[in-house]
Protein backbone atom coordinates (compact mmCIF):
# COMPACT_ATOMS: atom_id res chain seq x y z
CA UNK A 1 0.00 0.00 0.00
CA UNK A 2 1.23 4.14 -0.66
CA UNK A 3 0.42 6.88 1.39
CA UNK A 4 -1.45 8.66 -1.43
CA UNK A 5 -3.93 5.31 -1.69
CA UNK A 6 -5.08 6.52 2.08
CA UNK A 7 -8.67 7.38 1.74
CA UNK A 8 -11.23 9.23 4.41
CA UNK A 9 -13.93 7.10 3.17
CA UNK A 10 -12.33 3.60 4.40
CA UNK A 11 -10.30 5.52 7.29
CA UNK A 12 -13.41 6.68 8.76
CA UNK A 13 -15.76 4.59 10.11
CA UNK A 14 -18.79 5.92 12.19
CA UNK A 15 -22.52 4.50 12.62
CA UNK A 16 -25.15 7.16 11.43
CA UNK A 17 -27.18 7.12 14.36
CA UNK A 18 -24.09 8.39 16.41
CA UNK A 19 -21.84 6.93 18.83
CA UNK A 20 -18.30 6.19 18.46
CA UNK A 21 -16.18 7.01 15.65
CA UNK A 22 -13.07 5.01 14.48
CA UNK A 23 -10.17 6.36 12.76
CA UNK A 24 -7.75 4.13 10.80
CA UNK A 25 -9.44 1.35 13.78
CA UNK A 26 -8.58 3.65 16.44
CA UNK A 27 -11.52 5.30 18.69
CA UNK A 28 -11.70 8.89 17.62
CA UNK A 29 -13.47 12.48 18.48
CA UNK A 30 -14.75 15.36 16.31
CA UNK A 31 -13.91 19.20 18.05
CA UNK A 32 -14.94 22.01 16.44
CA UNK A 33 -11.65 24.15 15.52
CA UNK A 34 -13.06 27.48 17.33
CA UNK A 35 -13.15 25.16 20.42
CA UNK A 36 -9.65 24.29 19.85
CA UNK A 37 -8.75 27.50 19.86
CA UNK A 38 -10.41 29.07 22.44
CA UNK A 39 -8.31 26.67 24.31
CA UNK A 40 -5.48 27.83 23.22
CA UNK A 41 -6.28 31.32 24.17
CA UNK A 42 -6.88 29.96 27.33
CA UNK A 43 -3.48 28.26 28.00
CA UNK A 44 -1.65 31.20 26.45
CA UNK A 45 -3.53 33.55 28.91
CA UNK A 46 -2.56 31.07 32.11
CA UNK A 47 0.54 30.14 31.05
CA UNK A 48 1.77 32.82 28.91
CA UNK A 49 3.28 31.51 25.06
CA UNK A 50 5.95 29.63 25.89
CA UNK A 51 4.14 27.36 28.51
CA UNK A 52 1.13 26.95 26.08
CA UNK A 53 3.75 26.28 23.28
CA UNK A 54 5.07 23.75 25.68
CA UNK A 55 2.13 21.92 26.12
CA UNK A 56 0.34 21.86 22.31
CA UNK A 57 3.93 20.98 21.28
CA UNK A 58 3.90 17.99 23.57
CA UNK A 59 0.01 16.98 22.99
CA UNK A 60 1.39 17.07 19.04
CA UNK A 61 4.42 14.74 20.00
CA UNK A 62 2.43 12.20 21.40
CA UNK A 63 -0.67 12.15 18.66
CA UNK A 64 2.13 11.71 16.13
CA UNK A 65 3.96 8.95 17.51
CA UNK A 66 0.38 7.28 18.34
CA UNK A 67 -0.18 7.56 14.95
CA UNK A 68 2.53 6.52 13.30
CA UNK A 69 2.21 3.34 15.48
CA UNK A 70 -0.96 2.75 14.66
CA UNK A 71 -0.39 2.96 10.82
CA UNK A 72 2.44 0.61 11.02
CA UNK A 73 0.31 -2.07 12.37
CA UNK A 74 -3.03 -1.09 10.64
CA UNK A 75 -1.90 -1.40 6.54
CA UNK A 76 0.28 -4.05 4.57
CA UNK A 77 2.88 -1.21 2.90
CA UNK A 78 5.15 -1.57 -0.03
CA UNK A 79 7.95 -1.04 1.95
CA UNK A 80 8.87 1.49 5.06
CA UNK A 81 9.54 4.81 2.83
CA UNK A 82 5.58 4.30 2.48
CA UNK A 83 4.72 3.88 6.41
CA UNK A 84 6.96 7.26 6.72
CA UNK A 85 5.62 9.43 3.86
CA UNK A 86 1.72 8.76 5.24
CA UNK A 87 2.17 10.78 8.15
CA UNK A 88 1.66 14.02 6.28
CA UNK A 89 -1.47 12.50 4.16
CA UNK A 90 -2.65 11.64 7.45
CA UNK A 91 -2.48 14.98 8.38
CA UNK A 92 -4.23 16.36 5.82
CA UNK A 93 -7.40 13.46 6.15
CA UNK A 94 -7.66 14.54 9.53
CA UNK A 95 -8.31 18.22 8.34
CA UNK A 96 -5.88 19.52 10.42
CA UNK A 97 -3.94 20.87 7.71
CA UNK A 98 -3.21 20.56 3.89
CA UNK A 99 0.61 18.98 3.16
CA UNK A 100 2.23 19.94 0.30
CA UNK A 101 5.41 18.02 0.30
CA UNK A 102 8.63 19.45 -1.31
CA UNK A 103 10.93 18.04 -4.10
CA UNK A 104 14.51 17.35 -3.21
CA UNK A 105 14.03 16.55 -0.20
CA UNK A 106 17.33 15.09 1.99
CA UNK A 107 19.55 15.85 -1.47
CA UNK A 108 22.47 18.19 -1.30
CA UNK A 109 21.98 18.90 2.59
CA UNK A 110 18.76 19.71 2.14
CA UNK A 111 16.33 18.57 5.06
CA UNK A 112 15.02 14.87 4.78
CA UNK A 113 11.23 16.04 5.13
CA UNK A 114 10.20 19.43 3.75
CA UNK A 115 7.15 20.45 3.10
CA UNK A 116 4.55 23.70 2.76
CA UNK A 117 1.41 23.74 5.17
CA UNK A 118 -1.70 25.15 3.81
CA UNK A 119 -4.81 26.01 5.63
CA UNK A 120 -2.77 25.34 9.23
CA UNK A 121 -6.09 25.53 11.45
CA UNK A 122 -3.59 26.67 14.16
CA UNK A 123 -2.62 29.56 12.39
CA UNK A 124 -6.03 30.49 11.90
CA UNK A 125 -7.53 30.56 15.24
CA UNK A 126 -4.29 31.81 16.87
CA UNK A 127 -5.31 34.80 14.21
CA UNK A 128 -8.65 34.90 15.20
CA UNK A 129 -8.36 34.47 19.07
CA UNK A 130 -5.24 36.50 19.64
CA UNK A 131 -4.23 38.75 16.27
CA UNK A 132 -0.84 38.27 14.53
CA UNK A 133 2.02 37.02 15.89
CA UNK A 134 5.82 37.45 16.41
CA UNK A 135 6.74 33.68 15.71
CA UNK A 136 5.82 30.69 13.58
CA UNK A 137 2.38 29.39 16.24
CA UNK A 138 1.72 25.91 14.53
CA UNK A 139 3.12 24.27 17.77
CA UNK A 140 0.87 21.12 17.87
CA UNK A 141 0.88 20.84 13.88
CA UNK A 142 4.83 20.32 13.96
CA UNK A 143 5.15 18.57 17.64
CA UNK A 144 2.94 16.17 15.60
CA UNK A 145 5.42 15.93 12.46
CA UNK A 146 8.17 15.38 14.71
CA UNK A 147 6.54 12.49 16.76
CA UNK A 148 5.42 10.87 13.54
CA UNK A 149 9.27 11.01 11.98
CA UNK A 150 10.82 9.94 14.95
CA UNK A 151 8.90 6.54 15.69
CA UNK A 152 8.83 6.01 12.35
CA UNK A 153 12.70 6.62 11.83
CA UNK A 154 13.19 5.27 14.85
CA UNK A 155 15.80 8.36 15.91
CA UNK A 156 15.54 12.47 17.17
CA UNK A 157 13.64 14.05 14.75
CA UNK A 158 12.61 17.37 15.75
CA UNK A 159 10.67 19.92 13.06
CA UNK A 160 10.82 23.67 13.15
CA UNK A 161 8.32 25.79 11.67
CA UNK A 162 10.36 28.72 9.67
CA UNK A 163 7.05 30.79 7.98
CA UNK A 164 3.96 30.84 9.18
CA UNK A 165 0.27 32.67 8.09
CA UNK A 166 -0.39 33.82 11.73
CA UNK A 167 3.42 36.14 11.61
CA UNK A 168 1.91 37.44 8.14
CA UNK A 169 3.81 35.02 6.15
CA UNK A 170 1.65 34.16 2.58
CA UNK A 171 2.20 30.03 3.99
CA UNK A 172 3.49 28.30 6.57
CA UNK A 173 6.11 25.85 5.94
CA UNK A 174 8.16 23.88 7.98
CA UNK A 175 11.68 21.22 7.64
CA UNK A 176 12.85 18.67 9.55
CA UNK A 177 16.08 17.06 10.58
CA UNK A 178 17.49 14.34 13.54
CA UNK A 179 18.78 16.68 16.06
CA UNK A 180 22.49 16.42 15.58
CA UNK A 181 21.82 17.77 12.01
CA UNK A 182 20.14 20.79 13.72
CA UNK A 183 23.22 20.76 15.52
CA UNK A 184 23.04 24.03 18.52
CA UNK A 185 19.84 25.68 16.12
CA UNK A 186 17.40 23.31 18.07
CA UNK A 187 18.59 23.92 21.37
CA UNK A 188 15.85 26.89 21.47
CA UNK A 189 13.48 24.20 20.15
CA UNK A 190 13.92 21.51 22.27
CA UNK A 191 12.32 22.61 25.64
CA UNK A 192 8.93 22.39 24.58
CA UNK A 193 9.57 18.85 23.98
CA UNK A 194 10.91 18.40 27.72
CA UNK A 195 8.35 17.73 30.56
CA UNK A 196 10.21 20.19 33.03
CA UNK A 197 8.99 23.14 30.41
CA UNK A 198 6.16 24.67 32.45
CA UNK A 199 9.06 24.92 35.22
CA UNK A 200 11.01 26.21 33.53
CA UNK A 201 9.04 28.73 31.76
CA UNK A 202 7.73 30.25 35.30
CA UNK A 203 11.39 30.52 35.69
CA UNK A 204 12.14 32.58 32.68
CA UNK A 205 8.87 34.93 33.77
CA UNK A 206 10.24 34.96 37.27
CA UNK A 207 13.99 36.34 35.95
CA UNK A 208 12.02 38.78 33.34
CA UNK A 209 10.15 40.10 35.77
CA UNK A 210 12.77 40.69 38.08
CA UNK A 211 14.82 42.44 35.55
CA UNK A 212 12.33 44.76 34.28
CA UNK A 213 12.19 45.91 37.88
CA UNK A 214 15.69 46.50 38.02
CA UNK A 215 15.49 48.57 35.13
CA UNK A 216 12.65 50.55 36.29
CA UNK A 217 14.14 51.28 39.55
CA UNK A 218 17.56 52.10 37.97
CA UNK A 219 15.79 54.66 35.18
CA UNK A 220 13.48 56.26 38.12
CA UNK A 221 17.07 57.07 39.82
CA UNK A 222 18.82 58.23 37.09
CA UNK A 223 15.75 60.74 36.86
CA UNK A 224 15.59 63.98 38.63
CA UNK A 225 12.95 64.83 41.02
CA UNK A 226 11.38 66.99 39.60
CA UNK A 227 10.78 64.52 36.35
CA UNK A 228 9.81 61.54 38.53
CA UNK A 229 7.21 64.22 40.08
CA UNK A 230 5.93 64.63 36.24
CA UNK A 231 5.68 60.90 35.44
CA UNK A 232 2.47 59.29 35.10
CA UNK A 233 1.81 56.15 36.52
CA UNK A 234 1.92 55.41 32.56
CA UNK A 235 5.01 56.48 31.81
CA UNK A 236 4.09 59.39 30.05
CA UNK A 237 5.20 62.65 31.00
CA UNK A 238 2.64 65.14 32.32
CA UNK A 239 3.26 67.98 34.51
CA UNK A 240 1.16 70.28 32.70
CA UNK A 241 -3.12 70.38 33.94
CA UNK A 242 -3.98 70.42 30.56
CA UNK A 243 -1.83 67.35 29.72
CA UNK A 244 -2.68 65.60 32.86
CA UNK A 245 -6.95 65.94 31.80
CA UNK A 246 -6.25 64.28 28.81
CA UNK A 247 -4.88 61.20 30.55
CA UNK A 248 -7.43 61.06 32.94
CA UNK A 249 -10.10 61.10 30.74
CA UNK A 250 -8.53 58.64 28.47
CA UNK A 251 -7.87 55.99 31.78
CA UNK A 252 -12.03 56.64 31.81
CA UNK A 253 -12.76 56.57 28.23
CA UNK A 254 -10.56 52.95 28.82
CA UNK A 255 -12.80 51.00 30.73
CA UNK A 256 -15.93 51.88 28.18
CA UNK A 257 -15.49 49.26 24.96
CA UNK A 258 -16.36 52.47 22.39
CA UNK A 259 -14.62 54.08 19.83
CA UNK A 260 -12.00 57.32 20.44
CA UNK A 261 -10.78 59.67 18.16
CA UNK A 262 -7.65 61.18 19.52
CA UNK A 263 -6.58 64.36 17.45
CA UNK A 264 -3.21 66.60 18.03
CA UNK A 265 -0.99 68.21 15.89
CA UNK A 266 1.72 65.92 14.33
CA UNK A 267 4.85 64.91 17.12
CA UNK A 268 2.15 64.97 19.88
CA UNK A 269 2.27 61.90 21.83
CA UNK A 270 -1.41 60.29 20.33
CA UNK A 271 -0.07 56.67 19.63
CA UNK A 272 1.57 57.22 22.89
CA UNK A 273 -1.82 58.01 24.34
CA UNK A 274 -3.72 55.19 22.29
CA UNK A 275 -1.55 52.33 23.99
CA UNK A 276 -2.62 53.80 26.78
CA UNK A 277 -6.21 53.49 26.15
CA UNK A 278 -5.21 50.07 25.64
CA UNK A 279 -3.48 49.10 28.33
CA UNK A 280 -6.21 50.69 30.68
CA UNK A 281 -9.04 48.65 29.35
CA UNK A 282 -10.45 45.12 29.39
CA UNK A 283 -8.46 44.46 26.26
CA UNK A 284 -5.02 44.72 28.04
CA UNK A 285 -4.25 40.81 27.21
CA UNK A 286 -5.22 40.97 23.53
CA UNK A 287 -3.26 42.46 20.80
CA UNK A 288 -2.58 46.63 20.09
CA UNK A 289 -2.40 46.51 16.36
CA UNK A 290 -1.27 50.02 15.10
CA UNK A 291 -1.98 50.87 11.29
CA UNK A 292 -0.84 54.12 9.60
CA UNK A 293 -3.17 54.88 6.89
CA UNK A 294 -1.35 57.34 4.77
CA UNK A 295 1.69 54.88 4.28
CA UNK A 296 -0.20 51.98 2.35
CA UNK A 297 -1.19 52.91 -1.41
CA UNK A 298 -4.59 53.34 -1.72
CA UNK A 299 -5.01 50.36 -4.05
CA UNK A 300 -3.85 47.84 -1.36
CA UNK A 301 -5.58 49.16 1.99
CA UNK A 302 -8.83 47.51 1.31
CA UNK A 303 -7.25 44.60 1.27
CA UNK A 304 -4.63 45.59 4.59
CA UNK A 305 -7.30 46.62 6.82
CA UNK A 306 -9.95 43.55 5.61
CA UNK A 307 -8.39 40.79 4.70
CA UNK A 308 -8.87 38.89 0.95
CA UNK A 309 -10.15 35.92 -0.51
CA UNK A 310 -7.71 33.65 -2.46
CA UNK A 311 -7.88 34.97 -6.24
CA UNK A 312 -9.64 38.32 -5.50
CA UNK A 313 -7.32 39.94 -7.79
CA UNK A 314 -4.08 39.64 -9.53
CA UNK A 315 -1.15 38.43 -7.22
CA UNK A 316 -3.35 37.29 -4.43
CA UNK A 317 -2.52 33.51 -4.08
CA UNK A 318 -3.73 32.87 -0.96
CA UNK A 319 -6.27 34.43 1.44
CA UNK A 320 -4.67 36.69 3.67
CA UNK A 321 -6.11 38.15 7.19
CA UNK A 322 -6.80 41.23 7.61
CA UNK A 323 -5.84 43.75 10.38
CA UNK A 324 -9.01 44.36 12.06
CA UNK A 325 -8.83 40.03 12.16
CA UNK A 326 -5.76 40.38 13.51
CA UNK A 327 -6.69 42.64 16.05
CA UNK A 328 -9.39 40.54 17.25
CA UNK A 329 -9.55 40.83 21.30
CA UNK A 330 -7.52 43.60 21.13
CA UNK A 331 -7.52 47.18 20.04
CA UNK A 332 -6.66 48.51 16.41
CA UNK A 333 -5.27 51.88 16.04
CA UNK A 334 -6.32 53.94 12.38
CA UNK A 335 -3.26 56.08 12.60
CA UNK A 336 -4.34 59.35 10.15
CA UNK A 337 -6.92 58.07 9.24
CA UNK A 338 -8.06 61.29 7.74
CA UNK A 339 -6.00 60.00 4.93
CA UNK A 340 -8.35 57.73 3.83
CA UNK A 341 -10.32 57.44 0.51
CA UNK A 342 -13.69 58.12 0.31
CA UNK A 343 -14.53 54.58 -1.01
CA UNK A 344 -12.57 52.87 2.02
CA UNK A 345 -14.36 55.66 4.69
CA UNK A 346 -17.50 53.94 3.46
CA UNK A 347 -16.70 50.40 4.37
CA UNK A 348 -15.17 51.75 7.34
CA UNK A 349 -17.95 52.56 8.31
CA UNK A 350 -19.77 49.70 7.90
CA UNK A 351 -17.57 47.71 9.79
CA UNK A 352 -17.75 49.68 12.49
CA UNK A 353 -21.87 49.54 12.57
CA UNK A 354 -22.31 46.21 11.84
CA UNK A 355 -19.21 44.70 13.65
CA UNK A 356 -18.30 42.36 10.76
CA UNK A 357 -15.37 42.62 7.99
CA UNK A 358 -16.13 41.23 4.53
CA UNK A 359 -12.87 40.42 2.92
CA UNK A 360 -12.04 41.42 -0.86
CA UNK A 361 -13.32 38.73 -3.22
CA UNK A 362 -16.20 37.48 -0.51
CA UNK A 363 -19.56 37.84 0.02
CA UNK A 364 -19.86 36.51 3.60
CA UNK A 365 -19.22 39.09 6.74
CA UNK A 366 -17.05 37.82 9.42
CA UNK A 367 -17.68 39.00 12.81
CA UNK A 368 -14.80 40.62 14.61
CA UNK A 369 -14.65 41.86 18.26
CA UNK A 370 -12.10 44.61 18.24
CA UNK A 371 -12.27 48.23 19.64
CA UNK A 372 -10.76 51.15 17.31
CA UNK A 373 -9.24 54.13 17.84
CA UNK A 374 -8.63 56.48 15.25
CA UNK A 375 -5.94 59.07 15.36
CA UNK A 376 -5.29 62.40 13.10
CA UNK A 377 -3.75 65.69 12.59
CA UNK A 378 -5.91 67.04 10.62
CA UNK A 379 -9.41 69.13 11.30
CA UNK A 380 -11.82 66.11 10.32
CA UNK A 381 -14.62 68.67 10.42
CA UNK A 382 -12.83 71.26 8.15
CA UNK A 383 -12.74 67.87 5.92
CA UNK A 384 -15.88 66.80 6.23
CA UNK A 385 -16.95 70.78 5.04
CA UNK A 386 -14.37 70.41 2.26
CA UNK A 387 -15.73 67.26 1.01
CA UNK A 388 -12.93 64.61 1.42
CA UNK A 389 -14.49 63.17 5.41
CA UNK A 390 -17.83 61.45 5.41
CA UNK A 391 -19.89 63.36 7.98
CA UNK A 392 -21.38 60.09 9.16
CA UNK A 393 -17.83 58.52 9.75
CA UNK A 394 -16.73 61.12 11.70
CA UNK A 395 -19.36 61.32 14.15
CA UNK A 396 -18.92 57.34 14.50
CA UNK A 397 -15.06 57.80 15.30
CA UNK A 398 -15.78 60.82 17.60
CA UNK A 399 -18.42 59.20 20.13
CA UNK A 400 -15.49 60.33 22.22
CA UNK A 401 -12.18 63.23 21.25
CA UNK A 402 -9.03 63.68 23.16
CA UNK A 403 -7.53 66.17 21.93
CA UNK A 404 -3.74 66.34 22.53
CA UNK A 405 -2.04 69.92 23.35
CA UNK A 406 0.78 71.14 21.27
CA UNK A 407 3.79 71.07 23.25
CA UNK A 408 3.97 74.91 23.29
CA UNK A 409 0.97 75.09 24.78
CA UNK A 410 2.19 73.18 27.86
CA UNK A 411 5.29 74.50 28.51
CA UNK A 412 5.40 73.07 32.12
CA UNK A 413 6.48 69.80 30.37
CA UNK A 414 9.02 70.46 28.18
CA UNK A 415 11.94 70.21 30.64
CA UNK A 416 10.54 67.45 32.47
CA UNK A 417 10.42 65.04 28.87
CA UNK A 418 13.76 66.93 28.26
CA UNK A 419 15.37 64.71 31.26
CA UNK A 420 13.35 61.88 30.39
CA UNK A 421 14.41 61.54 26.61
CA UNK A 422 17.87 61.92 28.26
CA UNK A 423 17.76 59.96 30.39
CA UNK A 424 16.52 56.90 28.06
CA UNK A 425 19.10 58.12 25.21
CA UNK A 426 22.15 57.64 27.77
CA UNK A 427 20.58 54.01 28.92
CA UNK A 428 19.87 53.18 25.45
CA UNK A 429 23.35 54.53 23.74
CA UNK A 430 25.13 53.55 26.50
CA UNK A 431 26.44 57.03 26.68
CA UNK A 432 28.06 58.65 29.84
CA UNK A 433 25.63 60.32 32.34
CA UNK A 434 24.21 63.96 30.75
CA UNK A 435 22.39 66.57 32.27
CA UNK A 436 21.21 69.92 30.94
CA UNK A 437 23.19 72.91 31.74
CA UNK A 438 21.45 76.25 32.53
CA UNK A 439 22.10 77.55 29.03
CA UNK A 440 20.32 74.74 27.31
CA UNK A 441 17.69 74.00 29.47
CA UNK A 442 16.87 78.16 28.69
CA UNK A 443 17.50 77.24 24.81
CA UNK A 444 14.87 74.38 25.36
CA UNK A 445 11.64 75.99 27.14
CA UNK A 446 12.06 79.19 24.90
CA UNK A 447 11.74 77.36 21.09
CA UNK A 448 7.91 76.94 19.98
CA UNK A 449 8.80 73.14 19.07
CA UNK A 450 6.98 73.09 15.71
CA UNK A 451 7.61 69.55 15.80
CA UNK A 452 6.34 68.91 19.15
CA UNK A 453 7.30 65.84 21.44
CA UNK A 454 8.90 64.02 18.68
CA UNK A 455 10.95 67.02 17.75
CA UNK A 456 12.02 67.46 21.19
CA UNK A 457 13.06 63.70 21.56
CA UNK A 458 15.17 63.96 18.62
CA UNK A 459 16.88 66.65 19.23
CA UNK A 460 17.56 65.36 22.93
CA UNK A 461 19.17 62.05 21.16
CA UNK A 462 21.48 64.50 18.88
CA UNK A 463 22.15 66.36 22.25
CA UNK A 464 23.41 63.47 23.83
CA UNK A 465 25.47 61.56 21.56
CA UNK A 466 27.37 65.28 20.27
CA UNK A 467 27.86 66.42 24.02
CA UNK A 468 31.84 65.82 25.01
CA UNK A 469 31.34 67.08 28.83
CA UNK A 470 29.12 65.66 31.19
CA UNK A 471 26.45 68.34 30.57
CA UNK A 472 24.19 69.15 27.27
CA UNK A 473 25.67 72.41 26.27
CA UNK A 474 23.62 75.09 24.04
CA UNK A 475 26.40 74.34 20.96
CA UNK A 476 25.10 70.61 21.47
CA UNK A 477 21.18 71.64 20.66
CA UNK A 478 20.28 71.48 17.10
CA UNK A 479 20.73 74.92 15.36
CA UNK A 480 16.74 75.51 15.04
CA UNK A 481 16.71 75.28 18.99
CA UNK A 482 19.75 77.35 18.58
CA UNK A 483 17.88 80.31 16.98
CA UNK A 484 20.93 79.70 14.00
CA UNK A 485 18.05 78.64 11.30
CA UNK A 486 15.02 79.55 9.54
CA UNK A 487 12.92 76.99 11.73
CA UNK A 488 13.86 78.99 14.87
CA UNK A 489 11.60 79.43 17.12
CA UNK A 490 9.45 83.13 16.78
CA UNK A 491 10.66 84.33 19.79
CA UNK A 492 14.54 84.48 18.55
CA UNK A 493 15.64 86.83 16.18
CA UNK A 494 18.31 85.16 12.99
CA UNK A 495 21.21 85.08 14.07
CA UNK A 496 24.02 86.89 12.53
CA UNK A 497 26.97 85.83 14.39
CA UNK A 498 28.71 82.49 15.29
CA UNK A 499 26.22 82.78 18.68
CA UNK A 500 22.62 83.46 18.75
CA UNK A 501 20.87 86.52 20.47
CA UNK A 502 17.64 87.09 21.86
CA UNK A 503 15.23 89.84 20.52
CA UNK A 504 15.05 93.10 22.76
CA UNK A 505 13.13 91.93 26.18
CA UNK A 506 9.78 91.95 25.95
CA UNK A 507 7.29 92.09 29.08
CA UNK A 508 5.47 89.28 30.27
CA UNK A 509 2.23 90.55 29.70
CA UNK A 510 2.69 90.92 26.17
CA UNK A 511 4.25 87.66 25.47
CA UNK A 512 1.17 86.22 27.26
CA UNK A 513 -1.68 88.23 25.60
CA UNK A 514 0.33 86.98 22.29
CA UNK A 515 0.39 83.34 23.58
CA UNK A 516 -3.70 83.70 24.77
CA UNK A 517 -4.40 85.31 21.42
CA UNK A 518 -2.59 82.63 19.37
CA UNK A 519 -3.96 79.41 21.11
CA UNK A 520 -7.62 80.84 20.94
CA UNK A 521 -7.04 81.26 17.21
CA UNK A 522 -5.66 77.73 17.13
CA UNK A 523 -9.17 76.32 18.49
CA UNK A 524 -10.69 78.46 15.90
CA UNK A 525 -12.61 80.43 18.84
CA UNK A 526 -13.55 77.43 21.25
CA UNK A 527 -12.65 79.20 25.17
CA UNK A 528 -13.48 75.88 26.71
CA UNK A 529 -10.56 74.38 25.01
CA UNK A 530 -8.39 77.31 24.67
CA UNK A 531 -9.14 77.08 28.80
CA UNK A 532 -7.98 73.17 28.98
CA UNK A 533 -4.67 74.05 26.64
CA UNK A 534 -3.32 77.07 28.30
CA UNK A 535 -4.16 74.48 32.05
CA UNK A 536 -6.25 78.03 33.21
CA UNK A 537 -9.92 78.19 34.50
CA UNK A 538 -12.46 79.53 31.56
CA UNK A 539 -13.09 82.28 34.03
CA UNK A 540 -9.64 83.64 34.30
CA UNK A 541 -9.77 83.26 30.17
CA UNK A 542 -12.61 85.40 29.87
CA UNK A 543 -11.46 88.10 32.38
CA UNK A 544 -8.30 87.89 30.19
CA UNK A 545 -10.04 88.29 27.01
CA UNK A 546 -12.38 91.31 28.37
CA UNK A 547 -8.73 93.16 28.85
CA UNK A 548 -7.71 92.70 25.71
CA UNK A 549 -10.73 94.11 24.48
CA UNK A 550 -10.36 97.18 26.67
CA UNK A 551 -7.00 97.88 25.82
CA UNK A 552 -7.85 98.16 22.20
Amino acid sequence: MKAEDLDLRELLEFQPEGGLLHFAGQRALLFDAAALGLLRKELIDTLGLSGARGVLTRFGFAHGWRTAETLRRAFPWDDAGEWRRAGGRLHTLQGLVIVEGLPGQGEGGRPFAEALWHESFEAEQHLLQRGRAEAPVCWSLSGYASGYLSYSNDAEIYCVESQCVARGDSVCRFAARSRSEWGEAIEAHLPYYERDCLDETLRQTRDALAQARKRLRAQRRRLDPDTRQALDPSGIVARSASMQAVLDLARRTAQVDTTVLVTGESGVGKERVSRLIHAASPRTGGPFVPVNCGAIAPQLLESELFGHARGAFTGASSERVGLFEAAAGGTLLLDEVGELPLATQVKLLRVLQEREVRRVGENVGRPVDVRVVAATNRDLAREVREGRFREDLLYRLKVIELRIPPLRARPADVLPLARAFVAQHVERLGCPARALSPGAADLLTRYAWPGNVRELNNALERAVVVAEGERIEPADLPPEVRGETQLASPIRAPSSGAAPELVPKRPLAEVEREHILATLAANEGNRAQTALDLGIGVATLYRRLRSYRAEG
